[in-house]
């Protein structure tokens, strides 16, 4: 049993192959109103909330009739995603069952709204093996901030130090690095992190979960 070890897990494009489709949300959603994002706008909102990305796209590339509006039409398009087209990352969930088998306590943090991370949990098949499923929206803050990890570990009890945090995302594993969780990066994308950014931020970057063995992992941990 390794029970003194916790693992946080990014859900979108980290367990989940969904990245893709939130990038394109955007550039879909502005391409029908006419309006083309930059890559300075992709960049900006990548690092936001979905309600700070809502606005961002109402008040600096003038999407929709408010940022209400413009949540509600990336809820609509990205609720249908969840529901019939998500599917996990390979090699994910049988990592995730695994380790919990060997006694090892994980939860989700995610930037995704608790409904829609919700339902994609349990679509792809994770939710049994999870202490906690918490969203950025359930403490009105993001994951700039340590606040969304420490509320998952709070379901561990683990202390930092042995609570490894895994993301796709650069500035999501500065956040945690700098609180002083371990870190283990997922790549995914370019625009969430190159490969080297990731390197660079992590304890260890893991290429794909099917060439992470979890016993390797642990010996890792314990190290």
């Amino acid at each position: 049993m390794h029970s003194e070890i916790g693992i946080i897990f990014d859900c979108d494009g980290t367990l989940v192959d969904s990245m893709g489709a939130w990038h394109d949300v955007d550039r879909t959603l502005c391409a029908e109103a006419g309006i083309q994002l930059t890559e300075a706008d992709a960049d900006a909102i990548t690092t936001m909330s979905l309600e700070e990305a809502s606005a961002y796209l109402h008040e600096q590339c003038g999407l929709g009739e408010s940022t209400a509006a413009v949540m509600d039409l990336i809820f609509e398009r990205m609720r249908a995603f969840y529901a019939n087209d998500v599917e996990a990352k390979p090699g994910a969930l049988a990592f995730v069952r695994a380790l919990h088998e060997r006694g090892v306590p994980m939860a989700v943090a995610s930037s995704t709204s608790p409904d829609m991370l919700r339902t994609c949990l349990d679509r792809c098949g994770f939710t049994p093996y999870l202490r906690a499923i918490v969203s950025v929206d359930d403490l009105n803050t993001s994951k700039r901030e340590p606040a969304v990890y420490d509320y998952a570990r709070s379901f561990l009890g683990t202390e930092r130090a042995n609570t490894w945090g895994f993301e796709d995302a650069a500035y999501a594993l500065d956040t945690l690095r700098d609180a002083g969780y371990r870190t283990a990066a997922i790549y995914d994308n370019d625009i969430s992190g190159t490969r080297e950014a990731l390197i660079a931020r992590a304890d260890f970057l893991i290429p794909t979960f099917e060439a992470l063995d979890p016993e390797t992992f642990l010996a890792k941990a314990r190290a």
